[in-house]
């Protein structure tokens, strides 16, 4: 039996969650189909995601495709369409082996499509495309098949058509080799990507046989070269069965015999999800890459207790999990999202750093309503963000506050709503900020020895700090001679300099430069005559974390910062006698618009627009344009912040200010 982890992606309210619905209910999964509306489906099990009827946690189910040796389970996670909840698809994605984007018969390619299909691509994830809804008023399977081809990518290949769209008579008749057209179509988009298919295609398209480009077509759909595209409505089942068809022949899958050649070797997998269990314990979601895990195994994360296997809609308790399998590990209390346990190697796609989607955007107080919970309100929130690490709590012991950053403003809603049902804790939210950046300028240099005036600790750091390009992170480097500084004790000054940089001279985070040690002294660990370690006379680890934020701090001083506010490209469709009204108000928003391009009866605008201006834009546009703008929107760059930065409130213990930093950190200047 072959084994296929797939996922379904889609902008929200596509009819993904109902789709996922039809597939178990024709597997013989679930004896009816659910309902998004009427909170009864099998992968939305939250009460929240019930009651507001939209997908926020990933769910895992399996099912079975065809019998015998041609049978393919098939391990299907259900992501968000929300882009709120965008961090919970891409946690998703480096386990899958091909993915299902959903797209409306009716609203057709939207913002969120595009996003999932530019990632799809890039990460070189096979995918099929399903145009759901043929059964609603408005559907249009020609215009939304146009739409793909020229919004998402032209390698495309519909698989059939629609008949009595708009009707719940509608259904999907798949092309044939007889079908007027269907046999060029494939000729043309294939033979862009296979030289040998070119050449004869070019002597003589005739004496291509179809069964050539069936092969090629699954071919090119595996290597996520093209991407087939069926049709139908997952209400009423049409065009299902082609797309089940489709998704065990043209997706790539585990044959049985190389997953128990894989299984031989270490155990290896990827934690893509984290949630706690009735008792509170952690429960990790792990793709297995290679070799077996079994249950008393110890990993660095913990030793496994339990073990669960998705089998035939349902989590199976197992003795162990083998490579291409999707599981359920209890007992790996250390365990992280995006944890990779066991021995990693190169080339899993796990592995790959930096994030898929942009980062939040938006960060907001959260203040519990009754004083005395704020112990227990940091609690929920810290077990919140095992779940999604993206939320980066952050803790002012200063003003006994917590922020957290998000989404956008339905995500702060479920977060209100999480709290209150799971944990009985009720809280309110300040307004929502921008998050901003600060970045080098120049480069800078500091160094405080034992015994310098000034420095109460036992330890002597020299540190220089240079810039980095975008994306590159923090790195740290080092100058001194090997072996000069114990190793527990670079460790500190690593570990502390990448926490310090977390604040920036303006508050915000410096997220991309190179931090190099350049002078280092320390005190070995000494004792009086027939007496114990004594501290008075010993360098520790505590003494370089706690010196290492004032050199920082004055090599960025040196070096200089400037913040840097997140930027959205946005584009804006519009009718055309709009374009008066919207001009303005883009210009009261700083958005800087392009040429506006005319379609029709309307004008298609793009530019770029500060991420704080995004949800006011939002807010503005049905009134501007009398309900029918159109805007997709998506994070591009961060750019300098032009006149005053703004600051934000140090959460830490300031070490720009060095008479209240000792002061909190040794008590005594």
């Amino acid at each position: 039996m072959r084994t296929l982890n797939l996922g379904i992606l889609a902008h929200v309210d596509a009819g993904k969650t109902s789709l996922t619905e039809r597939l178990l209910y024709a597997a013989g999964v679930i004896d009816e189909v659910g309902s998004v509306d009427a909170g009864s489906t099998q992968t939305d099990s939250l009460a929240l995601e019930r009651r507001r009827g939209i997908t926020i946690k990933s769910a895992v189910v399996s099912f079975t495709i065809g019998t015998g040796g041609d049978a393919t389970t098939v391990n299907l996670i259900d992501t968000p369409g929300h882009p709120d909840f965008i961090a919970e698809v891409e946690r998703v994605l480096s386990v899958l082996d091909g993915a299902v984007l959903v797209v409306s018969a009716v609203e057709g390619v939207q913002a969120q499509t595009r996003v999932l299909m530019r990632t799809l691509r890039r990460l070189r994830i096979p995918t099929l495309v399903f145009v759901n809804k043929l059964d609603r008023g408005g559907a249009d399977l020609d215009a939304v098949v146009d739409q793909l081809a020229t919004k998402l990518t032209p390698r495309i290949v519909p698989m059939g058509t629609a008949e009595h769209q708009g009707t719940k008579d509608a259904v999907f008749r798949p092309f044939r080799e007889r079908d007027d057209g269907f046999r060029a179509r494939l000729l043309d988009v294939l033979a862009d990507g296979d030289d040998a298919l070119f050449a004869d295609y070019v002597e003589d398209p005739a004496s291509v046989p179809y069964r050539r480009l069936r092969r090629a077509l699954a071919r090119q759909t595996r290597q996520a070269r093209v991407h087939p595209v069926f049709a139908g409505s997952a209400i009423t089942g049409a065009g299902v069965g082609e797309l089940t068809t489709g998704i065990a022949r043209l997706l790539p899958s585990t044959a049985a015999a190389a997953a128990t050649e894989q299984a031989a070797g270490p155990p290896r997998a990827t934690v893509f999800k984290v949630e706690r269990g009735p008792a509170g314990e952690k429960i990790a979601y792990v793709r297995m890459v290679a070799g077996t895990l079994r249950t008393r195994d110890r990993l660095s994360a913990g030793k496994v207790t339990a073990i669960s296997v998705f089998d035939d809609g349902d989590a199976v308790p197992r003795a162990e999990v083998v490579a291409g399998r999707i599981a359920k590990v209890w007992g790996l209390a250390g365990v992280r999202i995006g944890d990779a346990l066991g021995e990693a190697a190169a080339g899993d796609r796990a592995d790959a750093p930096g994030h898929h989607f942009s980062p939040p955007t938006l960060e907001t107080v959260v203040v519990p309503c009754r004083a005395r919970e704020k112990g227990r309100l940091h609690a929920a929130l810290a077990q919140l963000a095992e779940q999604d690490p993206l939320i980066d709590l952050r803790q002012d012991d200063v003003r006994q506050e917590v922020s957290v950053s998000l989404y956008g403003e339905v995500q702060k809603e479920v977060v209100q709503a999480t709290l209150a049902e799971e944990y009985g804790i009720d809280v309110e939210f300040r307004e929502s900020t921008t998050i901003h950046v600060e970045r080098l300028t120049g480069t800078g240099a500091a160094t405080e020895l034992i015994k310098d005036d000034g420095n109460p600790f036992l330890a002597g750091v020299g540190l220089r700090l240079e810039p980095a390009a975008p994306h590159d992170g923090v790195t740290f480097e080092l100058e001194i001679e090997l072996g000069s500084l114990p190793l527990a004790f670079i460790r500190a000054i690593d570990e502390t300099a990448r926490e310090t940089l977390r604040q920036g001279l303006h508050g915000w985070q410096v997220p991309d430069c190179r931090v190099v040690l350049t002078r280092s002294q320390y005190w070995p660990r000494q004792s009086h005559a027939h007496a114990t370690f004594d501290k008075s006379m010993s360098s520790t680890a505590g003494d370089f974390r706690g010196l290492t934020p004032l050199v920082l701090m004055t090599a960025l001083r040196e070096a200089g910062t400037r913040v840097h506010e997140p930027i959205h490209r946005f584009e804006l469709e519009l009718p055309a006698d709009t374009l008066g009204q919207v001009l303005p108000a883009l210009a009261r928003l700083r958005a800087v618009p392009g040429t506006p391009s005319p379609t029709g009866s309307a004008y298609v605008l793009d530019g770029d627009l500060p991420a704080a201006h995004v949800h006011a834009l939002q807010q503005q546009l049905p009134s501007l344009t009398r309900g029918d703008g159109v805007l997709e929107t998506r994070f591009d760059r961060y750019q300098p912040v032009q006149g005053e930065p703004p600051d934000r409130p140090r959460t830490d213990h300031d070490p720009l200010h060095r008479k209240e930093y000792l002061l909190r950190v040794t008590r005594r200047v």
